[in-house]
Protein backbone atom coordinates (compact mmCIF):
# COMPACT_ATOMS: atom_id res chain seq x y z
CA UNK A 1 0.00 0.00 0.00
CA UNK A 2 1.14 3.54 -0.71
CA UNK A 3 1.44 6.06 2.15
CA UNK A 4 -1.67 7.81 0.83
CA UNK A 5 -3.69 4.58 0.95
CA UNK A 6 -2.35 3.84 4.44
CA UNK A 7 -3.45 7.29 5.57
CA UNK A 8 -6.95 6.76 4.21
CA UNK A 9 -7.13 3.31 5.83
CA UNK A 10 -5.99 4.74 9.18
CA UNK A 11 -8.60 7.47 8.91
CA UNK A 12 -11.32 4.92 8.19
CA UNK A 13 -10.18 2.66 11.04
CA UNK A 14 -10.23 5.63 13.43
CA UNK A 15 -13.80 6.55 12.44
CA UNK A 16 -14.93 2.93 12.87
CA UNK A 17 -13.33 2.75 16.33
CA UNK A 18 -15.06 5.95 17.44
CA UNK A 19 -18.44 4.70 16.21
CA UNK A 20 -17.78 1.41 17.99
CA UNK A 21 -17.49 3.27 21.28
CA UNK A 22 -13.71 3.64 21.67
CA UNK A 23 -12.52 6.67 23.63
CA UNK A 24 -11.68 9.31 21.00
CA UNK A 25 -8.04 9.98 22.06
CA UNK A 26 -7.36 6.24 22.13
CA UNK A 27 -8.80 5.80 18.63
CA UNK A 28 -6.70 8.71 17.33
CA UNK A 29 -3.50 7.48 18.99
CA UNK A 30 -3.89 3.86 17.90
CA UNK A 31 -4.72 4.69 14.28
CA UNK A 32 -1.83 7.19 14.19
CA UNK A 33 0.69 4.71 15.61
CA UNK A 34 -0.33 1.88 13.30
CA UNK A 35 -0.42 4.28 10.34
CA UNK A 36 3.12 5.62 10.97
CA UNK A 37 4.35 2.06 11.58
CA UNK A 38 2.94 0.95 8.22
CA UNK A 39 4.38 4.00 6.42
CA UNK A 40 7.88 3.82 7.97
CA UNK A 41 8.05 0.06 8.45
CA UNK A 42 9.34 0.28 12.02
CA UNK A 43 7.26 0.15 15.22
CA UNK A 44 10.15 1.66 17.20
CA UNK A 45 10.46 4.63 14.83
CA UNK A 46 6.68 5.10 14.90
CA UNK A 47 6.75 5.19 18.70
CA UNK A 48 9.61 7.70 18.77
CA UNK A 49 7.96 10.01 16.22
CA UNK A 50 4.66 10.04 18.08
CA UNK A 51 6.41 10.46 21.46
CA UNK A 52 8.18 13.49 20.01
CA UNK A 53 4.83 14.91 18.87
CA UNK A 54 3.37 14.36 22.35
CA UNK A 55 6.35 15.97 24.08
CA UNK A 56 6.34 19.04 21.85
CA UNK A 57 2.60 19.48 22.33
CA UNK A 58 2.35 19.20 26.09
CA UNK A 59 5.49 21.26 26.74
CA UNK A 60 4.20 24.22 24.73
CA UNK A 61 3.88 27.43 26.75
CA UNK A 62 0.54 28.13 25.10
CA UNK A 63 -0.91 24.91 26.53
CA UNK A 64 -0.87 26.58 29.97
CA UNK A 65 -4.02 28.48 29.03
CA UNK A 66 -6.15 25.30 29.31
CA UNK A 67 -5.90 24.47 33.05
CA UNK A 68 -6.00 28.15 34.01
CA UNK A 69 -9.31 28.91 32.29
CA UNK A 70 -10.78 25.59 33.44
CA UNK A 71 -9.82 26.49 37.01
CA UNK A 72 -11.40 29.93 36.67
CA UNK A 73 -14.59 28.41 35.25
CA UNK A 74 -15.03 25.96 38.11
CA UNK A 75 -14.31 28.60 40.77
CA UNK A 76 -16.92 30.87 39.18
CA UNK A 77 -19.40 27.99 39.12
CA UNK A 78 -19.06 26.98 42.80
CA UNK A 79 -19.05 30.55 44.17
CA UNK A 80 -22.60 31.26 43.03
CA UNK A 81 -21.80 33.73 40.25
CA UNK A 82 -24.08 31.79 37.92
CA UNK A 83 -27.07 32.47 40.17
CA UNK A 84 -26.01 36.11 40.50
CA UNK A 85 -25.83 36.45 36.72
CA UNK A 86 -29.34 34.97 36.42
CA UNK A 87 -30.74 37.30 39.09
CA UNK A 88 -29.24 40.39 37.42
CA UNK A 89 -30.35 39.38 33.91
CA UNK A 90 -33.83 38.47 35.17
CA UNK A 91 -34.10 41.90 36.79
CA UNK A 92 -33.01 43.71 33.62
CA UNK A 93 -35.45 41.89 31.30
CA UNK A 94 -38.36 41.40 33.72
CA UNK A 95 -40.75 43.77 31.88
CA UNK A 96 -40.40 42.12 28.46
CA UNK A 97 -42.66 39.34 27.25
CA UNK A 98 -40.68 36.15 27.64
CA UNK A 99 -38.44 38.07 30.03
CA UNK A 100 -37.37 35.03 32.04
CA UNK A 101 -36.27 33.26 28.87
CA UNK A 102 -34.41 36.35 27.64
CA UNK A 103 -32.92 36.74 31.11
CA UNK A 104 -31.64 33.16 30.95
CA UNK A 105 -29.94 33.90 27.62
CA UNK A 106 -28.45 37.08 29.10
CA UNK A 107 -27.25 35.21 32.18
CA UNK A 108 -25.63 32.55 30.01
CA UNK A 109 -23.91 35.26 27.96
CA UNK A 110 -22.56 36.86 31.14
CA UNK A 111 -21.54 33.48 32.53
CA UNK A 112 -19.85 32.60 29.22
CA UNK A 113 -17.68 35.72 29.51
CA UNK A 114 -16.11 34.39 32.71
CA UNK A 115 -15.95 30.67 31.93
CA UNK A 116 -15.29 28.85 28.69
CA UNK A 117 -17.11 25.64 29.61
CA UNK A 118 -20.56 25.23 28.07
CA UNK A 119 -21.16 22.08 30.13
CA UNK A 120 -20.82 24.14 33.31
CA UNK A 121 -23.36 26.66 31.98
CA UNK A 122 -25.80 23.87 31.11
CA UNK A 123 -25.50 22.27 34.54
CA UNK A 124 -25.74 25.54 36.51
CA UNK A 125 -28.71 27.04 34.67
CA UNK A 126 -30.63 23.76 34.53
CA UNK A 127 -30.80 23.92 38.33
CA UNK A 128 -31.39 27.69 38.51
CA UNK A 129 -33.43 28.80 35.48
CA UNK A 130 -35.56 25.77 34.59
CA UNK A 131 -37.43 25.56 37.95
CA UNK A 132 -37.92 29.34 37.94
CA UNK A 133 -39.41 29.37 34.42
CA UNK A 134 -41.67 26.39 35.12
CA UNK A 135 -42.88 28.11 38.33
CA UNK A 136 -43.90 31.16 36.26
CA UNK A 137 -45.93 29.09 33.81
CA UNK A 138 -43.41 28.43 31.07
CA UNK A 139 -43.68 25.21 29.09
CA UNK A 140 -41.19 22.60 30.31
CA UNK A 141 -39.95 21.87 26.79
CA UNK A 142 -39.31 25.55 26.16
CA UNK A 143 -37.58 26.02 29.54
CA UNK A 144 -35.04 23.28 28.94
CA UNK A 145 -34.66 24.34 25.29
CA UNK A 146 -33.66 27.88 26.34
CA UNK A 147 -31.02 26.53 28.71
CA UNK A 148 -29.70 24.06 26.12
CA UNK A 149 -29.56 26.68 23.38
CA UNK A 150 -28.01 29.48 25.38
CA UNK A 151 -25.48 27.22 27.13
CA UNK A 152 -23.51 26.90 23.88
CA UNK A 153 -22.65 30.61 24.12
CA UNK A 154 -19.82 29.49 26.41
CA UNK A 155 -18.06 27.93 23.43
CA UNK A 156 -18.03 31.18 21.42
CA UNK A 157 -17.96 34.14 23.80
CA UNK A 158 -14.39 34.37 25.09
CA UNK A 159 -12.77 32.82 27.00
CA UNK A 160 -13.65 29.58 25.19
CA UNK A 161 -12.03 26.17 25.46
CA UNK A 162 -12.96 25.34 21.86
CA UNK A 163 -11.21 28.49 20.62
CA UNK A 164 -8.19 27.56 22.74
CA UNK A 165 -8.20 24.07 21.22
CA UNK A 166 -8.48 25.49 17.70
CA UNK A 167 -5.63 27.89 18.41
CA UNK A 168 -3.41 25.04 19.60
CA UNK A 169 -4.28 22.89 16.58
CA UNK A 170 -3.63 25.65 14.02
CA UNK A 171 -0.93 27.64 15.87
CA UNK A 172 -3.05 30.78 15.76
CA UNK A 173 -3.10 33.48 18.42
CA UNK A 174 -5.56 32.55 21.16
CA UNK A 175 -5.91 36.24 22.00
CA UNK A 176 -6.92 37.07 18.41
CA UNK A 177 -9.43 34.21 18.45
CA UNK A 178 -10.92 35.48 21.71
CA UNK A 179 -11.33 38.97 20.26
CA UNK A 180 -12.79 37.55 17.04
CA UNK A 181 -15.42 35.65 19.03
CA UNK A 182 -16.83 38.75 20.75
CA UNK A 183 -19.09 40.12 17.99
CA UNK A 184 -20.41 36.71 16.77
CA UNK A 185 -21.03 35.71 20.41
CA UNK A 186 -22.99 38.87 21.14
CA UNK A 187 -24.84 38.50 17.82
CA UNK A 188 -25.82 34.94 18.72
CA UNK A 189 -27.08 36.01 22.16
CA UNK A 190 -29.10 38.83 20.56
CA UNK A 191 -30.57 36.40 18.03
CA UNK A 192 -31.67 34.07 20.84
CA UNK A 193 -33.20 36.95 22.81
CA UNK A 194 -34.98 38.38 19.77
CA UNK A 195 -36.30 34.94 18.83
CA UNK A 196 -37.76 34.45 22.31
CA UNK A 197 -39.33 37.92 22.35
CA UNK A 198 -40.92 37.49 18.90
CA UNK A 199 -42.26 34.06 19.86
CA UNK A 200 -43.73 35.47 23.08
CA UNK A 201 -45.30 38.32 21.09
CA UNK A 202 -46.84 36.34 18.22
CA UNK A 203 -47.01 32.76 19.51
CA UNK A 204 -47.19 32.91 23.31
CA UNK A 205 -48.67 29.42 23.57
CA UNK A 206 -45.32 28.06 22.37
CA UNK A 207 -43.67 29.45 25.49
CA UNK A 208 -46.33 28.38 27.94
CA UNK A 209 -49.61 29.38 29.53
CA UNK A 210 -48.05 31.80 31.98
CA UNK A 211 -46.28 33.94 29.41
CA UNK A 212 -49.32 35.92 28.27
CA UNK A 213 -49.35 37.73 31.60
CA UNK A 214 -45.61 37.53 32.06
CA UNK A 215 -44.55 40.17 34.56
CA UNK A 216 -41.88 38.52 36.66
CA UNK A 217 -41.28 40.15 40.00
CA UNK A 218 -37.77 41.09 41.06
CA UNK A 219 -36.87 41.91 44.64
CA UNK A 220 -33.50 43.34 43.65
CA UNK A 221 -32.90 46.97 44.58
CA UNK A 222 -30.35 49.05 42.64
CA UNK A 223 -27.89 48.27 45.43
CA UNK A 224 -28.65 44.56 45.12
CA UNK A 225 -28.07 44.64 41.37
CA UNK A 226 -24.74 46.37 41.96
CA UNK A 227 -23.74 43.89 44.68
CA UNK A 228 -24.46 40.90 42.44
CA UNK A 229 -23.27 42.43 39.16
CA UNK A 230 -20.11 44.24 40.21
CA UNK A 231 -17.96 41.15 40.96
CA UNK A 232 -18.96 39.62 37.61
CA UNK A 233 -18.23 42.87 35.76
CA UNK A 234 -14.86 43.18 37.49
CA UNK A 235 -13.87 39.64 36.51
CA UNK A 236 -14.97 40.11 32.88
CA UNK A 237 -13.14 43.43 32.70
CA UNK A 238 -10.05 41.91 34.28
CA UNK A 239 -9.79 39.03 31.81
CA UNK A 240 -11.05 40.46 28.52
CA UNK A 241 -9.94 44.02 29.26
CA UNK A 242 -6.45 42.81 30.04
CA UNK A 243 -6.22 40.81 26.81
CA UNK A 244 -7.83 43.45 24.60
CA UNK A 245 -5.82 46.26 26.21
CA UNK A 246 -2.57 44.41 25.67
CA UNK A 247 -1.72 44.28 29.39
CA UNK A 248 -1.17 40.53 29.39
CA UNK A 249 -1.32 37.48 27.13
CA UNK A 250 -4.23 34.99 27.17
CA UNK A 251 -2.14 32.62 29.29
CA UNK A 252 -1.46 35.35 31.82
CA UNK A 253 -5.12 36.39 31.60
CA UNK A 254 -6.12 32.87 32.61
CA UNK A 255 -3.88 33.05 35.67
CA UNK A 256 -5.09 36.54 36.62
CA UNK A 257 -8.73 35.53 36.06
CA UNK A 258 -8.38 32.38 38.15
CA UNK A 259 -6.76 34.36 40.97
CA UNK A 260 -9.43 37.05 40.67
CA UNK A 261 -12.23 34.47 40.89
CA UNK A 262 -10.62 32.90 43.97
CA UNK A 263 -10.21 36.31 45.66
CA UNK A 264 -13.85 37.23 44.91
CA UNK A 265 -15.08 33.86 46.20
CA UNK A 266 -13.09 34.17 49.43
CA UNK A 267 -14.11 37.82 49.93
CA UNK A 268 -17.79 36.87 49.60
CA UNK A 269 -17.26 33.83 51.85
CA UNK A 270 -18.60 31.52 49.15
CA UNK A 271 -15.47 29.45 48.58
CA UNK A 272 -14.77 26.92 51.31
CA UNK A 273 -11.75 24.63 51.54
CA UNK A 274 -13.98 21.69 50.57
CA UNK A 275 -15.21 23.59 47.51
CA UNK A 276 -11.67 24.58 46.56
CA UNK A 277 -10.42 21.01 46.82
CA UNK A 278 -13.29 19.84 44.60
CA UNK A 279 -12.50 22.61 42.12
CA UNK A 280 -8.84 21.54 41.97
CA UNK A 281 -9.85 17.90 41.49
CA UNK A 282 -12.31 18.71 38.71
CA UNK A 283 -9.78 21.02 37.04
CA UNK A 284 -7.19 18.24 37.08
CA UNK A 285 -9.60 15.72 35.57
CA UNK A 286 -10.77 18.06 32.80
CA UNK A 287 -7.21 19.21 32.03
CA UNK A 288 -6.00 15.61 31.81
CA UNK A 289 -8.83 14.75 29.41
CA UNK A 290 -8.08 17.79 27.24
CA UNK A 291 -4.35 16.97 27.34
CA UNK A 292 -5.00 13.51 25.95
CA UNK A 293 -7.22 14.97 23.25
CA UNK A 294 -4.62 17.51 22.13
CA UNK A 295 -1.74 15.01 22.23
CA UNK A 296 -3.80 12.53 20.21
CA UNK A 297 -4.70 15.27 17.72
CA UNK A 298 -1.05 16.16 17.18
CA UNK A 299 -0.17 12.49 16.63
CA UNK A 300 -3.01 12.24 14.15
CA UNK A 301 -1.79 15.39 12.36
CA UNK A 302 1.74 13.98 12.06
CA UNK A 303 0.43 10.73 10.64
CA UNK A 304 -1.72 12.58 8.11
CA UNK A 305 1.24 14.74 7.06
CA UNK A 306 3.46 11.67 6.56
CA UNK A 307 0.79 9.91 4.52
CA UNK A 308 0.21 12.85 2.20
CA UNK A 309 -3.59 12.69 2.68
CA UNK A 310 -4.03 16.46 3.25
CA UNK A 311 -1.99 17.26 0.13
CA UNK A 312 -3.91 14.68 -1.89
CA UNK A 313 -7.20 15.99 -0.56
CA UNK A 314 -6.14 19.52 -1.48
CA UNK A 315 -5.26 18.43 -5.01
CA UNK A 316 -8.62 16.67 -5.30
CA UNK A 317 -10.47 19.81 -4.19
CA UNK A 318 -8.47 21.93 -6.62
CA UNK A 319 -9.17 19.48 -9.45
CA UNK A 320 -12.88 19.29 -8.61
CA UNK A 321 -13.17 23.01 -9.33
CA UNK A 322 -15.93 23.57 -6.79
CA UNK A 323 -14.38 26.91 -5.93
CA UNK A 324 -13.69 28.75 -2.71
CA UNK A 325 -17.28 28.82 -1.46
CA UNK A 326 -17.86 25.25 -2.53
CA UNK A 327 -15.03 24.12 -0.24
CA UNK A 328 -16.15 26.28 2.69
CA UNK A 329 -19.83 25.29 2.45
CA UNK A 330 -18.99 21.61 2.05
CA UNK A 331 -16.78 21.83 5.14
CA UNK A 332 -19.49 23.56 7.19
CA UNK A 333 -22.09 20.98 6.11
CA UNK A 334 -19.72 18.15 7.09
CA UNK A 335 -19.07 19.68 10.52
CA UNK A 336 -22.80 20.10 11.20
CA UNK A 337 -23.53 16.53 10.06
CA UNK A 338 -20.73 15.10 12.22
CA UNK A 339 -22.24 16.95 15.18
CA UNK A 340 -25.06 14.41 15.13
CA UNK A 341 -22.68 11.59 16.05
CA UNK A 342 -19.55 13.10 17.63
CA UNK A 343 -18.77 15.57 20.39
CA UNK A 344 -17.43 19.04 19.58
CA UNK A 345 -13.77 18.43 20.47
CA UNK A 346 -13.62 15.24 18.42
CA UNK A 347 -15.02 16.99 15.34
CA UNK A 348 -12.32 19.65 15.55
CA UNK A 349 -9.58 17.09 16.21
CA UNK A 350 -10.58 15.06 13.14
CA UNK A 351 -11.49 17.72 10.58
CA UNK A 352 -9.26 20.73 11.35
CA UNK A 353 -5.92 18.93 10.73
CA UNK A 354 -7.37 17.49 7.53
CA UNK A 355 -8.68 20.81 6.19
CA UNK A 356 -5.93 23.10 7.43
CA UNK A 357 -3.52 22.57 4.49
CA UNK A 358 -6.40 22.95 2.03
CA UNK A 359 -7.75 26.25 3.37
CA UNK A 360 -4.24 27.62 3.99
CA UNK A 361 -3.42 27.05 0.33
CA UNK A 362 -6.60 28.90 -0.61
CA UNK A 363 -5.58 31.95 1.42
CA UNK A 364 -8.43 31.59 3.95
CA UNK A 365 -8.16 33.78 7.06
CA UNK A 366 -7.60 31.16 9.77
CA UNK A 367 -9.04 33.37 12.52
CA UNK A 368 -12.32 33.75 10.61
CA UNK A 369 -12.21 30.05 9.72
CA UNK A 370 -11.88 29.24 13.43
CA UNK A 371 -14.99 31.22 14.34
CA UNK A 372 -16.93 29.55 11.50
CA UNK A 373 -15.73 26.15 12.72
CA UNK A 374 -16.73 26.79 16.34
CA UNK A 375 -20.23 28.02 15.42
CA UNK A 376 -20.78 25.00 13.17
CA UNK A 377 -19.47 22.68 15.87
CA UNK A 378 -21.77 24.32 18.44
CA UNK A 379 -24.81 23.27 16.42
CA UNK A 380 -23.74 19.70 17.09
CA UNK A 381 -24.08 20.29 20.84
CA UNK A 382 -27.85 20.51 20.29
CA UNK A 383 -28.50 17.89 17.60
CA UNK A 384 -29.48 14.25 18.22
CA UNK A 385 -28.37 11.66 18.94
CA UNK A 386 -25.16 12.90 20.64
CA UNK A 387 -25.91 16.51 21.73
CA UNK A 388 -23.70 16.64 24.81
CA UNK A 389 -25.37 19.77 26.26
CA UNK A 390 -28.72 17.98 26.08
CA UNK A 391 -27.36 14.99 28.01
CA UNK A 392 -25.84 17.29 30.66
CA UNK A 393 -29.19 19.03 31.12
CA UNK A 394 -31.01 15.71 31.39
CA UNK A 395 -28.58 14.48 34.06
CA UNK A 396 -28.96 17.74 36.04
CA UNK A 397 -32.78 17.74 35.93
CA UNK A 398 -34.85 16.70 38.94
CA UNK A 399 -38.01 16.30 36.83
CA UNK A 400 -38.35 12.77 35.35
CA UNK A 401 -41.27 14.01 33.24
CA UNK A 402 -38.89 15.82 30.89
CA UNK A 403 -37.42 13.40 28.35
CA UNK A 404 -34.36 13.69 26.13
CA UNK A 405 -36.75 14.13 23.20
CA UNK A 406 -38.34 17.12 24.92
CA UNK A 407 -34.95 18.77 25.37
CA UNK A 408 -33.91 18.13 21.76
CA UNK A 409 -37.21 19.53 20.47
CA UNK A 410 -36.95 22.55 22.75
CA UNK A 411 -33.41 23.23 21.55
CA UNK A 412 -34.25 22.86 17.83
CA UNK A 413 -35.28 26.53 17.27
CA UNK A 414 -32.00 27.66 18.83
CA UNK A 415 -30.04 25.38 16.52
CA UNK A 416 -31.83 27.01 13.57
CA UNK A 417 -30.98 30.49 14.89
CA UNK A 418 -27.34 29.41 15.18
CA UNK A 419 -27.39 28.41 11.51
CA UNK A 420 -28.70 31.90 10.64
CA UNK A 421 -25.85 33.54 12.58
CA UNK A 422 -23.40 31.15 10.93
CA UNK A 423 -24.69 32.24 7.52
CA UNK A 424 -24.17 35.90 8.51
CA UNK A 425 -20.57 35.25 9.62
CA UNK A 426 -19.92 33.40 6.35
CA UNK A 427 -21.40 36.24 4.29
CA UNK A 428 -19.77 39.04 6.31
CA UNK A 429 -16.32 37.95 7.57
CA UNK A 430 -15.83 41.36 9.19
CA UNK A 431 -18.21 40.21 11.95
CA UNK A 432 -15.36 37.97 13.12
CA UNK A 433 -12.32 39.98 12.09
CA UNK A 434 -13.56 43.55 12.50
CA UNK A 435 -12.05 44.03 15.99
CA UNK A 436 -8.61 42.71 15.03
Amino acid sequence: MSPFEIGLASFGAMVVMIYAGFWVPFALMLSSYVGVWAIKGSPVLAGKLLALAAGETISSYFFGVVPLFVLMGYVVSVTGMGRDAFDVANHLFRRLKGGLGIGTVGANAIFAAITGISIASAAVFTRIAVPEMIRHGYDKRFAVGVVAGSSVLGMLIPPSLLLILYGLLTEQSVGDLFIAGIIPGILLALAFGLGIWLTALFWPARLGAGVAADQVESDLSPGGVAAKGLPIALLIGLVLGGIYGGFFTPIEAGAVGALGAIVIGVARRQLTWADFWQVLTDTGLVTAAISFLIIAAQMYSRMLALSGVPAGFGNFVAGAEIGYWGVILAYVALVVLMGAILDSSSIMLILVPLMLPVVTGMGVDLIWFGIVTVIAVEVGLLTPPFGISVFVIKSALDDPGISLGDIFLGAAPFALMMLVVLALVLAFPALATGLL
